[in-house]
């Protein structure tokens, strides 16, 4: 089977673009983790890990609001129904900003009981307050802008989501340097840095998403009444994905949770560490992007071979850049992590763990391009069940922490990733085989 098909070509067209924009945004995590990484103490660094887990586990939960835009606006592109595609643009974005009102007008006894939640050092818990208490003002514009991506990258207009993407990122990399190093603001300068990026990277996100509309023949008649019809398909779905995400936010927190009660150190480390993972599942999730508005866009004209094709196609490609992931941090992650703290004790800490930041490309890699088949074609309640499985096998690993111990915390992830792909794929090729994939999920 030769490696570079038309097939290939037409999925790097669209996944290109998205890995470029993508790997912006844990490199603004890299920033922030090189900048208050070279701060005088780890307090600094465990705190921002601390803060920027909480508010990953609140707006991801939310991460339904992008998810479920792609997989329905996908379908409306594939069946060519300019009304739908209003309906999956307005409807997301009224709960989205509804959403990130409530956040920002409670966000004071939310982030105690996150922070409780948490436990660990004071000094480490006082550092993450001064963050989220800035940090989650953003929540109107962060939760908009993921629905203004899933739209823009359902209707296969790769170029939008980049500009919104890179812009907003570098302006934020721009400003945690200066708020931070400049201005001295530490954690309260990153935090800042965001919530501005966040309100700018909307703006910019409204005027592409008013151009696109135009161009896929959207008017404002039916934008005015794109808030009515499919409500209830729409709350079914969003429910599933958010049990989905809310069950990847428990794993992800359990691992900042332990890591915290195992030392600052280890909370350091971890946040070094997660930060490559990050890096690494943001360039693979361009593939997996890819294969959400392919999978929609067939879904919708139910054109299963074309499926096929991309299907295939990103197998191979997004194999072979995890491969390359794999070879750069097993030659040269020590010095990768030098490059992200220059305290002594974290970066011979990390040195331990490295070995898992090899092996979970390989592993991690199917189970995002299965996500973006089953996102596509909006099949919520099986993915929901797919990650059930998946923290089930995560939590019975943590077993094995008072033995391993941060070790442990690097097993169950591996673990977890492994159960999600390997779930997916049996549900994938039961309904290839019967030929039900098409059928209404």
């Amino acid at each position: 089977m030769p490696l570079f098909t038309s097939s290939d070509k037409a999925l790097w067209r669209l996944a290109l673009p998205m890995i470029f924009s993508n790997i912006t945004v844990p490199l603004l995590g890299l920033v922030d983790t090189a900048v208050i990484g070279h701060l005088d103490s780890p307090v600094f660094l465990g705190g921002v890990a601390v803060g920027a887990t909480a508010t990953s586990f609140l707006f991801m939960l939310l991460l339904f609001l992008r998810m479920s835009t792609t997989g329905l606006t996908a379908q409306a592109f594939g069946a060519k129904n300019p009304q739908a595609l209003a309906r999956a643009l307005i409807q997301p974005l009224l709960l989205a900003l509804g959403a990130g009102v409530m956040i920002v007008l409670f966000r004071t006894p939310l982030i105690e009981l996150a922070l409780h939640i948490v436990g660990g050092n004071d000094a480490v818990l006082a550092q993450a307050r001064r963050f989220l208490e800035i940090r989650w003002l953003s929540a109107p514009a962060s939760l908009a802008n993921l629905v203004l991506l899933g739209w823009l990258l359902g209707v296969q207009y790769a170029r939008a989501p980049v500009i919104l993407l890179v812009v907003g990122n570098i302006l934020n990399i721009a400003l945690d340097l200066w708020l931070v190093m400049g201005l001295h603001m530490n954690v309260q300068g990153a935090a800042l840095a965001t919530v501005i990026a966040e309100y700018v990277t909307l703006l910019i996100g409204f005027i592409m998403v008013c151009k696109v509309l135009h161009l896929r023949g959207v008017s404002l008649d039916m934008l005015k009444q794109a808030w009515r019809g499919n409500v209830r398909r729409l709350l079914a779905l969003n429910r599933d994905i958010m049990l989905r995400s809310l069950l990847l936010q428990l794993c992800f927190g359990a691992i900042t949770v332990s890591g915290a009660r195992l030392g600052s150190d280890i909370i350091a480390v971890n946040a070094v560490l997660m930060t490559l993972l990050t890096f690494t599942a943001y360039a693979l999730d361009g593939f997996a992007y890819a294969v959400e508005a392919h999978s929609g866009q067939a879904y919708g004209a139910r054109d299963d071979s074309k499926l096929l094709d991309v299907w295939r196609a990103a197998c191979r490609q997004s194999g072979i850049v995890a491969l390359l992931f794999s070879t750069v941090y097993a030659l040269a992650g020590e010095h990768i992590v030098a490059l992200l703290t220059s305290l002594p004790q974290i970066q011979l800490l990390a040195d331990r763990y490295l070995i898992w930041q090899v092996v979970l490309p390989l592993v991690g890699v199917w189970c995002y391009l299965l996500d973006g088949m089953f996102i596509g074609a909006t099949r919520a309640v099986e993915m929901r069940n797919s990650m059930a499985v998946a923290a089930g096998g995560f939590a019975l690993t943590l077993f094995a922490l008072p033995v391993l111990g941060n070790h442990g915390l690097w097993l169950a992830l591996t673990v977890f990733l492994a159960l999600r792909g390997l779930s997916l794929a049996l549900i994938w090729r039961r309904h290839w085989r019967e030929g039900t994939w098409f059928a209404r999920s």
